[in-house]
């Protein structure tokens, strides 16, 4: 099953692709201009789906797993991640509540997002453009051909560490997400539409008939 930790790294994923997705086109030569391209991106992209890739490495950078599939996401606090291979999961925001699903376990566990998003990174989803206030964004300068901006959470609990967002020309290369005990994260993100007409029913969720499920659904969603 699903564990708040991993709750937890799904929002900040899901707020680092906004960030990532925030400087196409930019030169990344000052923070100041990817900044200001961020909070321009906050502003104005309202949802968003594509394809991704994730590997997540040990600290030696071995490949401890890999996995992809397919995410949508709908400001305020609505997002949905499929993931499709090697094993199916899903999780879902629905605006009050999150859904993870463990499609093979038949098991739902439900978190509420009250209470922990303010003191999250996920706060952007909520609509702020306050990202000083959450994190400390740098320049990174050039390695391995790409151009780097490092975002680091000012959240004394947050489960990374540290992320680095790497560009070639004008497009996003590489994500990665280092926790705390050293893993790294990377996501690559394809097939990206912004903007486009999501229904608000894919944020929806109804667990299966025979399904398991762990923790206060609330109120009927609607």
């Amino acid at each position: 099953m699903f564990e708040e930790k991993c709750v937890r790294i799904i929002r900040f994923i899901t707020v680092l692709v906004f960030a990532a997705l925030a400087f196409p086109g930019v030169a990344l030569a000052a923070a100041p201009d990817a900044v200001q391209q961020m909070h321009g991106f906050l502003k104005d992209v309202h949802s968003l789906k594509a394809d991704f890739t994730q590997v997540v490495l040990d600290p030696n950078l071995q490949q401890i797993k890999q996995s992809s599939g397919t995410l949508a996401i709908k400001r305020p606090d609505r997002f949905r991640w499929d993931y499709l291979t090697p094993n199916r999961e899903i999780i879902v925001a629905d605006g009050k509540r999150v859904w993870m699903y463990d499609v093979e376990l038949q098991q739902v566990t439900v978190k509420t997002l009250s209470g922990t998003l303010a003191a999250s990174p996920a706060v952007l989803l909520s609509g702020s453009n306050d990202v000083e206030q959450n994190f400390v964004v740098k320049d990174l300068g050039s390695r391995d051909g790409l151009e780097w901006v490092g975002l680091t959470p000012r959240v004394k609990d947050s489960d990374f560490e540290s992320v680095k967002l790497g560009f070639k020309g004008s497009n996003v290369a590489t994500m990665e997400l280092k926790d705390a005990l050293g893993n790294l994260t990377r996501i690559s993100f394809s097939h990206v539409v912004i903007n486009q007409p999501i229904a608000d029913s894919l944020f929806l969720f109804t667990p299966p008939p025979g399904t398991d499920v762990i923790g206060a659904t609330g109120a009927p969603h609607g």
